[in-house]
């Protein structure tokens, strides 16, 4: 502070003498050199002393601010995060930056995972144009919104988000702080309800697609088939239920055809039937995984189109409330002759296709794939 003031009064001295010296221009002719030479003096004062006084001034303001405003800045981040209602911050594409312990709890997204990918793809099909359209018009400044919407992994538990904007210091752009809030009586969590189902370990996952190989194995082992069809249809006979809540069959190479469909029981919304009479040809996903000899593994599926349509003109992966997805190709190793492919769905609360899930699917499509061609 007494250095700032003293820049002050040297400043406010160099001041007084400019005025004496824009006072001294009418002094005779032969006596301006030596007003020219004061003028000089003055001016490399200012360059030689001031101004590098200005900026050693400057330099420590900064530093002291900037010093607050970190300590500030860390202050907020935990108020954030200790925040007992669940709190997202995302951008006017929705996209998540921040996640609190709380957000994580209620959506059952790990805040590493939901950082840097759309809020709404964790919704359910229907919600999410309407929250994107919210989203932005909270961003252009049209005024706080609040809308009921459905987490795609709770989808018959109506949360309402809240949105407000807010412009983060140092930010050119307005970015939107969206408050979660269960619309009935009980918050849903992680840790109760239907939440996702409990990670039992490595060890009892492992065991469990173990179980799984040991079981296909069986199928393909036992009675010999008699056609390429029924190898498939005993293969997702094995992986219905267990392993996925729908499994669709296509068989062939040059074009498919669709030959077993197994769904839920309970499902009301899409039939088993409907998604047989499809054209394999009419699905994206199928066609991509045909073609490029790839499994596709898909978590909350961005295009409801990717598997085509039903009966109806409905995105069969919304009219099913499908989580994600793993679309297999069957084929044969060195050459890759295609067999058919294997698309399965899970649905609802049900814990997502995992890496190691779609390895060991990966390596039990080649073993269907070693079974239909030996019926060639």
């Amino acid at each position: 502070m007494a250095q700032t003031e003293e820049f002050g009064e040297e400043l406010a001295d160099f001041v007084r003498r400019v005025a004496e010296l824009k006072a001294a221009r009418s002094v005779p002719h032969d006596d301006l050199p030596t007003v020219l030479d004061t003028a000089i003096f003055e001016l490399d004062h200012v360059a030689g002393q001031l101004w590098p006084w200005y900026e050693r001034l400057t330099a420590t303001g900064a530093a002291n601010t900037s010093s607050a405003d970190r300590q500030e800045q860390q202050l907020l981040k935990a108020i954030f995060q200790r925040l007992p209602l669940p709190v997202a911050l995302i951008d006017r594409e929705t996209v998540v930056r921040r996640l609190n312990f709380a957000g994580t709890n209620f959506t059952g997204v790990r805040a590493g995972y939901a950082t840097g990918r759309p809020l709404s793809g964790f919704l359910a099909h229907a919600d999410r144009a309407a929250f994107r359209s919210q989203t932005a018009a909270v961003a252009r400044g049209d005024g706080d919104r609040s809308l009921t919407v459905h987490l795609q992994q709770r989808p018959a538990v109506p949360v309402r988000a809240t949105l407000t904007a807010l412009r983060p210091s140092g930010e050119p752009r307005t970015a939107v702080l969206v408050v979660l809030q269960s619309a009935g009586a009980r918050a849903p969590s992680a840790e109760g309800g239907p939440g996702p189902v409990p990670d039992l370990g490595e060890a009892t996952r492992h065991a469990a697609l173990m179980d799984l190989l040991d079981a296909m194995t069986t199928a393909l082992l036992g009675e010999p088939a008699r056609t390429r069809a029924a190898v498939l249809e005993r293969a997702a006979r094995v992986l219905h239920g267990r392993f996925a809540d729908w499994v669709v069959a296509d068989e062939g190479a040059a074009r498919l055809r669709r030959t077993t469909v197994l769904g839920p029981a309970d499902q009301q919304d899409v039939r088993a039937e409907d998604l047989k009479a499809q054209d394999p040809a009419a699905c994206p996903l199928v066609v991509e995984a045909a073609r490029g000899g790839s499994t596709a593994l898909q978590v909350r599926p961005e295009d409801p189109d990717a598997f085509g349509r039903d009966a109806s003109d409905a995105p069969v992966l919304v009219r099913a409330n499908v989580t994600s997805l793993l679309c297999v190709p069957l084929t044969l190793d060195p050459d890759g002759t295609l067999q058919g492919v294997l698309s399965l769905f899970r649905t609802g609360p049900r814990l997502a296709f995992s890496m190691a899930e779609a390895q060991t699917m990966d390596l039990m499509s080649r073993h269907i794939a070693l079974a239909m061609a030996k019926l060639n």
